[in-house]
């Protein structure tokens, strides 16, 4: 057993390099779920022309693994998810300039597009994509487990947050989440990855909704309650008939992730993330 009160050390240097990896990884490739369920739906839809695309999007995702290349011109904002155990400590250096080092490294020496601006309002350009949005996160154990999403505008520039109150009840959150996607049409270049975050607070949910981007296609919701909810507007989103790249056709999504947490007894926050096909994410644990 670990000696009682050792903490396990990580170099702040290690976190550069693996940050700056996994910048290029998500990058260039897709996780197995999601290349496997677009491959699934170019065979299954029932449009000739929604099939030809996803035949299309399939190409390029092959071409950028091939190449070296990335999938999409827009290669993100960095939104780098930090799980940090409370037995470990960082050492060399600030945990944050050691995550925006890697972003800067890996968008740099990987020739990624840089897409950050210093200024919402006022613009420019920061010239190396930094600063990240760093999401950090205490948990038990002695690892640090760090996720790169990169987050197309696109997409991003389609979600959407409401405030619901608990009268909405299920089939408002429904008709919510339905309506921003029907709203968002051929512009997030779908099919889509829908994350849904419901409960919290108004940052809360919006949260809820980006992790649920992370989730894997094949792995169902804990609660069964949920998990219809997610097959049910999954059913509805792909009979609106929008359809790869807006062209119609049976997929406008490929997936419906919902996300939830406990909430205040006067409200019923909804969040909805939306990501393009190009649904980039990937791990590392330290």
């Amino acid at each position: 057993m670990k000696e009682r009160g050792k903490m396990r050390k990580i170099n702040a240097k290690d976190i550069t390099e693996t940050v700056a990896g996994l910048c290029v990884k998500t990058n260039l490739t897709l996780s197995d779920d999601v290349t496997g369920r677009i491959a699934e739906c170019a065979k299954t839809d029932s449009s000739a022309r929604a099939r030809g695309i996803l035949e299309k999007i399939q190409e390029n995702i092959k071409i950028a693994g091939e190449e070296d290349i990335p999938m999409c011109q827009d290669t993100g904002l960095a939104c780098i998810f930090l799980e940090i155990g409370q037995e470990c400590e960082i050492t060399g250096g600030f945990i944050g300039d050691a995550v925006n080092e890697g972003v800067r490294k890996g968008y740099t020496e990987g020739y990624l597009r840089k897409s950050v601006v210093p200024d919402p309002v006022r613009r420019g350009n920061t010239g190396d994509n930094t600063p990240a949005r760093i999401i950090y996160e205490m948990v038990p154990g002695d690892k640090l487990k760090i996720t790169m999403a990169p987050k197309g505008f696109g997409s991003e520039n389609m979600s959407q947050i409401k405030m619901l109150t608990p009268a909405a009840g299920e089939k408002g959150i429904k008709d919510f989440v339905v309506n921003v996607v029907r709203e968002a049409g051929g512009r997030p270049c779908p099919p889509i990855v829908v994350g849904v975050g419901i409960g919290s607070t108004f940052d809360g949910c919006a949260l809820l909704a980006k992790k649920a981007l992370l989730v894997p296609f094949d792995k169902k919701n804990d609660d069964p309650f949920y998990a219809a909810m997610e097959d049910e507007l999954l059913e509805k989103i792909n009979a609106l008939g929008i359809g790869p790249q807006g062209f119609g056709g049976d997929t406008t999504a490929l997936a419906v992730k919902i996300l939830t947490a406990p909430t205040h007894i006067a409200g019923m926050p909804v969040a909805v993330n939306i990501n393009c096909h190009v649904s980039r994410h990937a791990t590392a644990v330290l």
